[in-house]
């Protein structure tokens, strides 16, 4: 052996040989920036069987069903919750404008048959039924014309001006009190608060056509005007204060211009609890119930496609009844709202 020989064995031994199947005891650290590297500075690419560094190797992060649910719950709240303003604010007043359409046409139609009610009882003497169309009340200054019904709970003031039943048909003697909301569901009586002494209210109903000139305009506790003998008089109501948050009730009250039309006397001395201004109207808490859980059974099937068929699947299955579902939910919340707001 001669000298150079040894001195190249000694280099050899210096200089890691990649690993290959026929040298299983070779270091398994690539050279770099050596003669026979084609790209000095690369990082090394993998070997096949070799395990990752840890600290180079992917962190799974687990799922857990407990926060999906969660996080899913939560998306669904804020979604109801969006979905009550848009009702509240915008959905509502389209309800209230076809609810309008057909009580027009209705009490139109009896108006031309002579047979629209003429008091707090109908043609076979038994009691109106409320949401029926009983009179048409005009305001031009503000720009109201809407259909009164028989009755004050939410439900039939979310179709428009309601007539309190324990009081006169409007035009009859005595004071004849009717309702209207003041934000939701097309808020009608949204701006009788703007009226002006002198401002003229026209009601047509089946006994005929009265003429109400306003006389006063008045929070609830305000003194209130009595009313003359022999006189009529309308008080208009809706709720004062901020959509949400109403700080009470405001009243307008209007006299009659000459004599009162005949009319017989309220049937009921006193109305339901839930007919009073302010007042939440729980006659509707089955259907509210109902849409609840056909949201829940709804949303079950979609976190359950969601996670076991994909997003795309649930998407397309259950857009649309999740839709139509969360907005009768939403006008069922709306109902419970008060009457008046």
């Amino acid at each position: 052996m001669t000298l150079t020989q040894t001195a190249m064995e000694r280099e050899l031994l210096l200089v890691p040989v990649p690993l290959t199947p026929g040298n299983p005891g070779a270091s398994p650290i690539p050279v770099r920036g050596g003669a026979e590297d084609p790209h000095p500075g690369a990082p090394a690419a993998p070997v096949p069987g070799a395990k990752p560094h840890p600290s180079t190797a992917p962190v799974a992060v687990p799922t857990s069903s407990a926060a999906f649910l969660v996080r899913s719950a939560l998306i669904v709240l804020a979604a109801l919750a969006i979905g009550l303003v848009v009702q509240f604010t915008w959905i509502s007043g389209l309800e209230q404008h076809s609810s309008q359409v057909s009580l027009f046409n209705q009490f139109r139609s009896e108006l031309a048959l002579g047979t629209a009610p003429t008091g707090p009882t109908d043609t076979s003497g038994h009691q109106l039924a409320p949401g029926t169309p009983i009179g048409l009340v005009t305001i031009p200054s503000i720009g109201v014309r809407q259909v009164v019904v028989e009755g004050t709970s939410g439900s039939e003031l979310a179709k428009g001006p309601g007539h309190l039943r324990n009081t006169v048909f409007p035009g009859g003697p005595g004071t004849s009190v009717v309702y209207g909301r003041a934000h939701s569901y097309g808020g009608p009586f949204g701006a009788i608060s703007s009226l002006k002494r002198g401002a003229r209210i026209t009601v047509v109903t089946g006994v005929g056509t009265s003429t109400f000139r306003v006389v006063d305009v008045r929070l609830a506790g305000g003194k209130v005007h009595p009313v003359a003998v022999g006189k009529s008089r309308l008080t208009l109501g809706t709720a004062a204060g901020p959509a949400f948050a109403p700080s009470g009730m405001v009243f307008v009250d209007a006299d009659k211009v000459g004599k009162p039309l005949a009319a017989d006397n309220p049937v009921v001395a006193s109305v339901p609890a839930g007919e009073l201004p302010l007042a939440n109207d729980t006659g509707t808490l089955w259907a509210l119930f109902f849409w609840l859980e056909a949201l829940g059974a709804l949303l079950v099937g979609a976190v359950w496609t969601w996670r076991r068929r994909g997003r795309a699947q649930a998407w397309i299955v259950f857009t649309a009844p999740l839709l139509v579902v969360w907005l009768f939910t939403a006008d069922q919340v709306a109902r419970l709202l008060p009457n008046v707001l």
